[in-house]
């Protein structure tokens, strides 16, 4: 669709003002020849204004440039067109507004060849000239054959017709010259060098017409008065229509898609180009025809020379051009021939197979390196079929892959490039793999040209990559992925009701890093796996699931003591004889867990499960098995949600400290009181037997502890400061003790309390001084040279040697409640209770009796001498406002 771009300028504004100019000349009575004259003279002032209004509103510098010498190259033919009716009178041949004419035309080529987007160089510039010459010589053999050359004898001699038809020659070579350049289908010049071209061949012809008329004086055609101002007419609307061969601007949105420079647009370009290229072959056909058939009717006019030398002259620049097309063929075919060589070398040097083959598989040439990749000669190759060497389960694909490009060959579609992956036979009797590149060769003859490498070191690397991926390092077996995928497989089934998971933990393995360092641990662990899997079934999966825990899958277990006896089978193999690490015995025990599969459970509930009952008998104390309940779940995460209460509760302040009374039962005076957490969550209260485990578990206690300690300090030290002698006396766990900085604290809420450290009393239980003994009893050492009191909690019932009391120097042992509640009525817990009592005071040790609630059993400790006690028979726990009802009188009256 054409569109105007300015609608001051329209077209029909541009056509009125020619055919005004035209009317008038008539209207006056003027001859046809000046009424052409006339109309031209008007047509291409009206192009000349057109092409300068253009030019003042273009931005591209090349294209203005072009359009100024088109503006130019007008207005000059301008200029000597409406002077030429004068200059005809003149006694010169060849008169000065002829001149200008052709001055006007050859700026016209000019600037029709800078309209060209892209102009020729090197040999496509030789090939442009001749094609240019071929052309012009045949139109002028053409011309010369049906009328210049009837004309020669009316025109007044060589010398007169020589100077006569030296403009419409000279025209027709300005016209040829700039044709290859600006022909869209070659190198694409765009609606306004097209146009321009056909002005020139306008020009041509209206100087043809007009040199006629000069020689033979008969009256000038209609076709050579009119063709020019209407091709002024056609041109000078041209600048002002929408382009549309150039590219789309981004900043013009309303351009019409342009044509790239160089691309044909399918198989309708390539037709296109084919045909432009093939247009000086079309015109030497017609010229040789022409003179052929007026050579057959008589003879050919005028003298015999001329196109005796214009035929030679073509055909010598066909040859010329034959030759040269000859050489750059043969130049080209060494090129190929060297990239095809250059290109063997490379795939070979690279340890790539380079072959030649058909569509069939046969084999036509084989590179060198097929006997340094695979050991085969080349020789013995050629003429094969590669199928011989290829994988019965990959022939059919490859079969495929070439027909596929055997018909696109047939097809014209160039066959494209093939990947192909297979396996061959190497001579040794190896499959190897082997990745190939198939592409159509450049000779045709429906050859393909296959590059293949040998990708076994890959093959083997992904494998071990791979392997690296759902494989453990350090054991061999299965990782944790490989687990959860094989799980998630095996739940998959239909009809799979009997699946179980086996954890298993390995007891304290965590000390034996400690003890031998993390490469014996690895080996310790490379010696469980291999026991393990001696232990396992072949149809089940054994895995290291993470640390010291591994994981067995049995996709088969029967009833659910087959997982039973397998869990027991595990601890048996860990526990039957100790590991030999670093030059010395290791025992080790295991802690098992067993979950079954049901219909609603998935992968991830199943190991989950596993994981839970395997927590659980670890808990509880291995070596033991455990198999998966419900409440087991509900407990863990009743437990989570009670460790998040937790923290909230610190955050919240809803601890509180509860004292019990310690009492000398010789004086009825309370002369310690041990310091109780309590815990009340939204208004009711939660045993601490609920909560300190998780407590301890989570890591809680030590904030927990630390913020007891510190409230306590600050208490007793407030009733200290009322002269009243009462020590504090806390429980520790483990976890407080281990914890760095723990001997710090202690010293810090002394310091900030003011409470004497001989005034603190801190308890720990006999386990404590049994389980990592040896840094236990560093931090307590520690604690006793800040000056604070120590006492054995729940003394006689763990597994403490009289040997710690000595190695540590304890200041009072506190007699299990256990003990306290039989006395009086079980004669073995009194006899046992009264040996503690004398082994307390033979150490010089204040002994403390717990859980005192009858009165007969405070009778008997103090018959037996025991020193100190607390239960409720001598006061229940109390909040600090108790303990004050408790502070002697005196001591009230004074505060």
């Amino acid at each position: 669709m054409i569109r105007w771009r300015d609608p001051r300028v329209p077209p029909a504004a541009v056509a009125g003002i020619g055919v005004a100019g035209l009317a008038a000349a008539l209207a006056d009575g003027a001859s046809a020849a000046v009424a052409g004259t006339v109309a031209g003279v008007a047509a291409a002032a009206v192009a000349v204004v057109s092409l300068i209004m253009a030019v003042l509103r273009i931005a591209d510098r090349r294209e203005a440039r072009a359009w100024r010498w088109l503006a130019g190259g007008a207005a000059t033919w301008l200029a000597g067109a409406g002077v030429r009716p004068i200059a005809d009178g003149t006694p010169f041949a060849v008169s000065f507004a002829d001149l200008m004419v052709l001055a006007g035309t050859a700026m016209l080529a000019i600037g029709t060849g800078l309209c060209a987007v892209r102009p020729a160089y090197g040999r496509a510039s030789l090939r442009d000239a001749s094609d240019a010459y071929v052309s012009a010589a045949s139109i002028f053999l053409v011309g010369w054959v049906t009328l210049l050359g009837p004309a020669y004898h009316d025109s007044g001699g060589p010398a007169v017709f020589a100077v006569t038809l030296a403009s419409p020659v000279l025209c027709l070579a300005f016209t040829c010259a700039v044709g290859p350049a600006v022909l869209p289908a070659r190198r694409s010049a765009g609606p306004v060098g097209l146009a321009a071209l056909g002005l020139l061949a306008a020009l041509t012809a209206t100087e043809t017409a007009g040199a006629l008329t000069r020689m033979t004086g008969d009256d000038p055609s209609p076709f050579g008065l009119w063709l020019a101002p209407v091709a002024f007419l056609l041109f000078a609307a041209v600048p002002w229509c929408r382009r549309t061969a150039r590219a789309p601007d981004a900043s013009d949105p309303g351009d019409d898609a342009g044509v790239d420079a160089g691309t044909d647009a399918g198989a309708g370009g390539q037709a296109a180009s084919s045909l432009i290229a093939a247009v000086p072959l079309i015109l030497v056909l017609v010229a040789t025809v022409a003179l052929v058939l007026r050579l057959l009717g008589g003879g050919v006019a005028g003298p015999p020379a001329v196109p005796a030398l214009v035929a030679t002259s073509v055909v010598a620049v066909l040859v010329v051009r034959l030759f040269v097309m000859l050489a750059d063929a043969g130049r080209m075919r060494r090129l190929v021939d060297l990239g095809e060589r250059q290109l063997q070398d490379l795939a070979e040097s690279t340890g790539d197979v380079v072959l030649l083959c058909d569509h069939a598989g046969v084999v036509r040439e084989i590179g060198e390196g097929v006997e340094v990749t695979y050991g085969y000669r080349p020789e013995d190759m050629v003429g094969g079929s590669i199928f011989d060497y290829i994988h019965p389960e990959d022939v059919p694909g490859i079969q495929m892959a070439l027909r596929a490009m055997s018909l696109a060959d047939e097809q014209a579609e160039g066959g494209g490039t093939c990947m192909i992956g297979c396996r061959v036979r190497a001579a040794d009797g190896t499959w190897r793999p082997t990745e190939s590149v198939a592409t159509r060769h450049s000779r045709g003859e429906n050859l393909l040209l296959v590059t293949t490498r040998d990708v076994s070191g890959q093959e083997a690397l992904r494998n071990q990559v791979a392997h690296l991926t759902f494989h453990d390092g350090v054991t061999g077996l299965p990782n944790r992925a490989y687990f959860e995928e094989r799980t998630r497989e095996v739940l998959a089934r239909p009809g799979v009701n009997s699946v179980a998971v086996v954890f298993l933990d390995l007891d304290g393995f965590t000390a034996v890093n400690d003890s031998v360092g993390h490469a014996s641990g690895d080996y310790l662990l490379g010696q469980a796996a291999r026991r393990l899997r001696a232990a396992v079934r072949a149809d089940d999966t054994l895995a290291r699931w993470g640390g010291d825990e591994f994981a067995v899958l049995l996709e088969v277990a029967g009833d659910a003591q087959t997982a039973v006896d397998l869990a027991e089978r595990l601890v048996r193999a860990v526990s039957a004889e100790p590991f030999r690490v670093a030059d010395r015995d290791i025992a080790m025990t295991a802690s098992v867990g067993v979950a079954f599969a049901d219909e609603e459970v998935s992968s991830a509930d199943l190991i989950r499960n596993a994981d839970v009952a395997m927590a659980r008998a670890k808990d509880i104390g291995g070596p033991r098995v455990e198999v998966f309940a419900a409440h087991m779940h509900a407990d863990v995460v009743r437990r989570l949600e009670l460790a998040a209460d937790l923290q909230r509760a610190l955050l919240e302040d809803q601890f509180a400290i509860e004292y019990q009374p310690m009492m000398d039962l010789a004086t009825s005076r309370v002369t310690a009181v041990e310091a109780l957490v309590r815990w009340w969550r939204d208004g009711a209260f939660v045993p601490p037997e609920r909560f300190l485990g998780p407590a301890e578990d989570t890591g809680l206690i030590v904030p927990l502890g630390e913020w007891i300690l510190r409230r306590a300090c600050r208490e007793v030290a407030a009733w200290r400061a009322s002269s009243w002698d009462i020590g504090l006396s806390l429980n520790l766990s483990a976890r407080q003790i281990m914890a760095p900085r723990f001997v710090e604290t202690v010293e810090s809420a002394l310091a900030e309390s003011g409470l004497p450290p001989s005034a603190l009393t801190l308890e720990v239980i006999e386990e404590m001084l049994v389980e990592d003994a040896e840094e236990t009893l560093t931090r307590l050492s520690e604690l006793r040279e800040l000056g604070v009191r120590l006492a054995i909690d729940d003394f006689g019932t763990g597994y403490a040697s009289l040997a710690l009391l000595r190695q540590l120097p304890v200041d009072m042992i506190k007699v299990d409640p256990s003990f306290v509640s039989g006395l009086g009525a079980d004669e073995t817990l009194t006899l046992l209770t009264r040996t503690i009592v004398r082994l307390g005071h033979d150490l010089g040790l204040i002994v403390v009796a717990e859980g005192i609630e009858r009165p007969e059993q405070l009778d008997l400790l103090r018959e037996m001498g025991c020193t100190r006690g607390q239960g409720f028979l001598v006061a229940r726990p109390m909040d600090a406002r108790g303990i004050d009802d408790l502070m002697p009188a005196g001591l009230h009256s004074a505060v």
